[in-house]
């Protein structure tokens, strides 16, 4: 990541803000994009402090001008873009009968659509470079998983685009990765939606025995400068998008009795 001008969305905490202290770390030029401003000077303090050189940028991935503003926040700091990484996702727990469908729309909003407006306005400056654009996505963008219906979907959305996007500039030298951590320790559980919209609050999952978002931050960048097609971590993660090629009956089966042993699980 030496010299290189890295994006990332959501960078204030778990997955986005371990990318973003790993890459400055690196050598790059980091421009940090969240909600949350006071976290995103902390860390911006913490990474100049070592040495790094970032910016940042308080913007909704949901909004299109704030993704714009993002964008250009990056080319005026810094002269160019290298790499994109979308970060910026929010979850949701409950079933589908019980769902306001408002919830479903803020995922779309904030996971698909959150891609496609900051994609859009970072993609002339990634042809300049030859860059790289990163989809932080999930198992879920790959199989359907029961209570996760607007999570799933607004990942599967995320993996449709950026493959046809992957293979429109195939003979443009970008890269374009979609990453899946699978079950990472980070703060997505607390905040994700329930059926009324409301935040859960409290992590059904013990995330002291899941990765951590520093070491999925490693992996990310590692395979950005690979310039990998696809980056799926944990055994239990490449087994599920294994299975659900090949048995996905089965997978539906071991999928669901998986999800349901979940503390205060939804069915």
């Amino acid at each position: 990541m030496k010299d290189k001008v890295v994006v990332i969305t959501g960078a204030s905490s778990g997955i986005g803000e371990a990318l973003a202290v790993e890459a400055a770390k690196q050598g790059a030029m980091v421009v940090m994009g969240a909600r949350n401003v006071e976290k995103l000077q902390v860390l911006a303090e913490q990474i100049r402090t070592k040495g790094g050189q970032v910016t940042f940028v308080e913007m909704d991935v949901t909004q299109e001008e704030d993704c714009k503003r993002l964008i250009e926040s990056a080319v005026t700091a810094f002269g160019r873009i290298d790499v994109l990484i979308n970060n910026a996702g929010i979850s949701m727990r409950a079933l589908f009968e019980e769902l306001d469908l408002s919830v479903l729309k803020k995922l779309m909003d904030t996971n698909f659509w959150g891609t496609v407006y900051c994609t859009k306005y970072a993609f002339p400056y990634i042809l300049q470079s030859k860059g790289s654009i990163v989809g932080v996505s999930s198992i879920a963008g790959f199989k359907g998983l029961p209570g996760r219906t607007g999570y799933s979907a607004s990942k599967f959305a995320m993996h449709g685009f950026l493959e046809s996007l992957r293979t429109e500039n195939l003979k443009k030298g970008i890269h374009v990765m979609i990453a899946c951590p699978g079950f990472t320790a980070s703060n997505i559980r607390n905040t994700a939606l329930v059926a009324d919209g409301t935040q859960q609050g409290e992590t059904p999952r013990d995330e002291d025995k899941m990765m951590s978002a520093s070491a999925v931050a490693i992996h990310i960048l590692k395979a950005i400068d690979k310039r990998k097609r696809t980056l799926v971590l944990t055994l239990q993660g490449k087994t599920t998008v294994l299975a659900s090629k090949i048995i996905p009956g089965i997978a539906e089966k071991l999928v669901f009795n998986h999800m349901s042993k979940e503390p205060n699980s939804p069915f």
